[in-house]
């Protein structure tokens, strides 16, 4: 979320449009091109395009160019957006007010300066933060071994969904994101572009198949930050009922090296701040924070 003229303006109200909004593109790329952090998220952007997401806009007073807008999916916090050269003048804290009021909460993606003068403003509180975490490639020899009674394939599309799924609902079950994963959601993961099996590693019981945890990487032909494709450690989950001690470190240096050995030189993750575990882990592994994303929330009556 972000600051910015409130003059002008014509805003709202909250609709679905059945068609892609005129000016978004631009919108988004000159917020990027200012900030250096994507303002709308990936997949909501694609439910704007498909007319799955509600968005609140804002015009300048001809109602043809677009400064600024608030975007919602389902019942996850909005997003927001504010042109760079519209900022300053109280647009931001009128969008973020209507975002909060049509969906409880409102992400600010990079939390930047701006971000936390509106919420300070409005008298919102932090109720989640989601860490991005990077580090160099390649990494470090590792002499660990494969725990006993685990080897380590790679996903096969069309056997491994079903058993996959299992695991990643027992290992994100209170996810607000990741949990929710369903078959439907699967495949249309696996018609991106960027799905490679071959960077999909499952950690299975030897003998036999049970899948014990998974790490599921992503390489992003570009980056705000980086020159070039960058790596990701997409989700590593293990499942809680396998009982297998340092599976996720394993799981990690799997990834890892497959990212490396494409040749890249950066790679990222998203963790939730309040998951010290998987924080530790990826600290060990030499990730340190990048940014905050933080979602915020109205602070509650008498608080």
């Amino acid at each position: 979320m972000s600051e910015a003229r409130g003059d002008a303006v014509r805003l709202g109200p909250w609709s679905r449009p059945d068609a892609p909004l005129p000016g978004l593109a631009a919108l988004i790329e000159a917020a990027v091109a200012a900030d250096a952090i994507a303002p709308i998220s990936g997949h909501v952007l694609a439910a704007v395009h498909g007319g799955d997401a509600r968005v609140f806009p804002a015009q300048d007073d001809s109602g043809r160019d677009l400064v600024g807008v608030a975007v919602a999916l389902a019942g996850d916090p909005a997003e927001v957006v504010v042109n760079p050269g519209d900022r300053g003048r109280g647009l931001g804290t009128a969008l973020v007010r209507a975002a909060v009021d049509g969906q409880g909460a409102v992400w600010a993606y990079g939390n930047l300066p701006a971000a936390r003068a509106v919420a300070t403003r409005l008298d919102l509180q932090p109720t989640r933060v989601l860490l991005q975490m990077r580090r160099a490639l390649p990494i470090e020899p590792t002499t660990a071994p494969l725990p006993a009674g685990v080897r380590l394939r790679t996903f096969e599309p069309g056997r491994d969904e079903t058993a996959f799924l299992g695991v990643n609902a027992r290992a994100f079950a209170t996810h607000p994101e990741q949990g929710r994963l369903d078959l439907a959601g699967l495949r249309d993961e696996m018609a991106q572009d960027w799905f490679d099996p071959s960077g999909f590693f499952l950690a299975v019981a030897d003998p036999g198949e049970q899948i014990l945890g998974f790490h599921w990487t992503k390489v992003h032909p570009h980056d705000e930050n980086v020159a070039g494709p960058i790596g990701e450690i997409y989700v590593l989950g293990v499942d809680p009922e396998a009982q297998v001690r340092g599976l996720g470190g394993v799981l990690a240096d799997a990834g890892l090296r497959h990212l490396a050995e494409r040749d890249l030189r950066t790679v990222m993750l998203y963790v939730e701040q309040d998951n010290v575990r998987a924080v530790r882990l990826y600290e060990r592994f030499g990730f340190a924070v990048h940014r905050s994303n933080v979602v915020y929330r109205p602070r509650p009556s008498g608080a």
